[in-house]
């Protein structure tokens, strides 16, 4: 049921004008609770040039994702690609963000320890956040230096 809704999620994000138009993409390596990203990332590295975190301390790094054989296992068990670390933020275009929770006003809940409200504020992207429909409230605690996401997208299509 999850990965058709990713399917479906990820179907919608790629007819999305901005996605369509970016080159470069941040995007996330999903673990099981998370809207599936591997096929996504899969299918488009090729095309556009797909970035993935790296967590590096109580940072984020980003690596450029070149292929199923450019991953190891990472900080919680997440698959990392190996590499030099991606510095050109401002060629980033579209960030697909991983969310634990949003709301409707796009404030994103993460899993606590501050991984994007870090890498955030760095970036000039315009940013989706992307989650199940059933992970979505109608408000979340958030903070003023807390970036909101542009659009916040579900299986369901666009929710924010």
């Amino acid at each position: 049921m999850l990965l058709a809704n990713s399917s479906t999620l990820l179907n919608h994000i790629e007819k999305h004008p901005y996605f369509i138009a970016a080159q470069t993409i941040l995007c996330y390596y999903s673990l099981g609770d998370e809207v599936y990203t591997h096929a996504f990332v899969e299918k488009w590295h090729t095309q556009k040039k797909i970035l993935l975190p790296v967590v590096k301390g109580e940072v984020l790094e980003l690596r450029h994702y070149t292929g199923k054989n450019c991953l190891k296992v990472g900080a919680f068990n997440i698959e990392e690609p190996m590499g030099e670390p991606f510095t050109d933020y401002n060629e980033i275009e579209l960030g697909i963000i991983p969310g634990v929770s949003f709301d409707q006003q796009g404030n994103r809940l993460g899993r606590g320890k501050g991984y994007y409200d870090k890498l955030l504020p760095l970036l000039h992207t315009y940013n989706i956040g992307i989650c199940y429909q059933f992970q979505t409230r109608e408000e979340i605690p958030s903070e003023p230096f807390d970036k909101k996401m542009d659009e916040v997208w579900t299986e369901e299509g666009r929710w924010f």
